[in-house]
């Protein structure tokens, strides 16, 4: 079978999903544009090169097909998943991956925009964020839940909210809450419970990592090097005697000589036999590897209210060799007997999100819609989330010789026919006589240079070095 043939029973596959089949044509010229190596994947260049003979009606149906179609993204990505998940090699285990990601956009009224973190520039600026969980393994990922931040600001305004389409039922919720919430909705749908993993940004919200004990997913979640935990042999006083009067007191005490001290301060302390250079990933030029210890600790933030005694938990510090400070901290539920060295490719495994994110944005044109409502954002990421699952399954599949190109999946661009000018083109202006005394010149739709590869990175065999503190 074709790449073509596959691409066409993937297709019907997910039609079923839409609700009417009516709606297939959409979603393939959608997917088909997402696919072609353009320098902009909106709408309108979309259409010109998929249907150039009807570029103008393809643009309409396009259009509404993203913009205004009562389609679910929720069941359009479990169809995405059904094709996907049965070819990725869980035997290795398999992982939630929790990120956000931000698209840098102006103004106030495209729906959650606020000025924000926004990952892709480093820094705070105008711009949208949308919070995912993926679904990994070694060899593969695929994002499962995808929803817009939708900023405090945003969620009191009642009228941008029913000018961009916001759903009644969508109230502020924290970024922690929303990737909660997707949790708790996999899991309900009969979802495994596979390890979590996130960055600091949410690894150092105590009431986040206790909702993922309380779920019964372990987690490896980066945290800050201010966290406070009770180092190993250190732990608090028990809860003051009952007297009989009240509630009986459940916060451990301290005293002045007992007491937690910061995961960088706790680094600090350790000898320099405490931490092993362990490789954990072959990268694209050379092996990864790196300089870590693993003890074990209590978190010991939060003391106050109804606190109780932490369990213990792994802290995984990463130490560059003649760094002056650690580079960065982790926390893990994992069990206790787990080698040094599977904590560390576990910790490590979130590269797989990063991946997801880069070839979403440079190859499928996640960050390029450029409609302003609700429904279309959304649908035009699960469309490019679709379109990726297809390229991933295509890679996970193909059976290539020794030397054959990676770009397995070969994307033809239609030619434009030679009268189509794109809307906005100075050329669709009209010429004043007494100003403009030369001919414009044609405008042409640019096109990026070939695109890149989506090479399968394979996982490298690893030496089993056991933790010891």
């Amino acid at each position: 079978m074709s790449a073509s043939q596959r691409f066409e029973e993937y297709m019907t596959h997910l039609a079923d999903g839409l609700g009417h089949m009516d709606r297939h044509a959409g979603l393939k010229g959608y997917c088909t544009g997402l696919m072609l190596p353009l320098s902009r994947k909106s709408v309108e260049p979309m259409a010109a090169r998929v249907d150039p003979l009807h570029a103008s009606a393809k643009h309409q149906s396009l259009h509404h097909f993203v913009a205004k179609a009562e389609w679910s993204d929720e069941k359009l990505l479990q169809r995405v998943s059904q094709w996907v998940v049965p070819k990725m090699d869980f035997s290795e285990g398999g992982f939630w991956i929790i990120d956000d990601t931000g698209f840098p956009k102006q103004g106030r009224h495209s729906v959650g925009v606020a000025r924000q973190y926004c990952g892709m520039l480093g820094k705070q600026d105008s711009c949208q964020v949308a919070v995912s969980i993926s679904l990994a393994t070694a060899q593969a990922s695929v994002p499962v839940a995808y929803r817009l931040y939708l900023p405090k600001e945003w969620a009191q305004d009642s009228e941008r909210r029913q000018k961009t389409g916001v759903p009644t039922e969508v109230k502020f919720a924290t970024k922690t809450e929303i990737a909660v919430q997707q949790l708790e909705t996999l899991l309900a749908e009969g979802a495994p419970k596979y390890c979590v993993l996130a960055d600091a940004a949410y690894g150092v919200n105590q009431a986040f990592r206790q909702r993922l004990t309380d779920m019964g997913l372990p987690y490896v979640v980066g945290i800050t090097s201010a966290v406070v935990v009770w180092p190993p042999g250190l732990e608090p006083l028990p809860p003051k005697p009952y007297g009989g009067m009240g509630r009986p007191p459940v916060i451990p005490r301290r005293t002045r000589t007992r007491q937690p001290v910061s995961v960088k301060d706790l680094a600090h302390a350790l000898p320099a036999s405490a931490f092993q250079s362990i490789s954990w990933r072959q990268g694209t030029n050379e092996t990864l590897s790196g300089r870590f210890a693993a003890v074990r600790v209590r978190h010991a933030g939060g003391n106050i209210g109804k606190a109780r005694l932490q369990s213990e938990q792994w802290l995984l510090i990463e130490w560059p060799a003649g760094d002056a400070d650690p580079l960065k901290y982790y926390l893990s539920t994992l069990p206790e007997d787990i080698a040094l060295n599977d904590l560390v490719a576990q910790a490590h495994m979130r590269w797989r999100i990063e991946r997801d994110y880069q070839d979403l944005k440079q190859e499928l044109g996640l960050g390029h819609y450029e409609g302003r409502g609700w429904r279309g954002f959304h649908h035009h990421a699960t469309l490019s989330i679709a379109a990726y699952g297809f390229l991933v399954t295509e890679r996970l599949t193909a059976d290539k010789p020794a030397g054959a190109k990676k770009n397995f999946v070969v994307r033809k661009v239609p030619a434009l026919p030679a009268d189509y000018i794109p809307r906005g083109s100075p050329a669709r202006a009209a010429a004043c006589v007494r100003l403009n005394h030369h001919d414009s010149l044609p405008a042409q739709l640019s096109i990026d240079n070939p695109p890149r590869s989506m090479p399968l990175l394979r996982a490298a065999k690893r030496k089993t070095t056991f933790v010891t503190q």
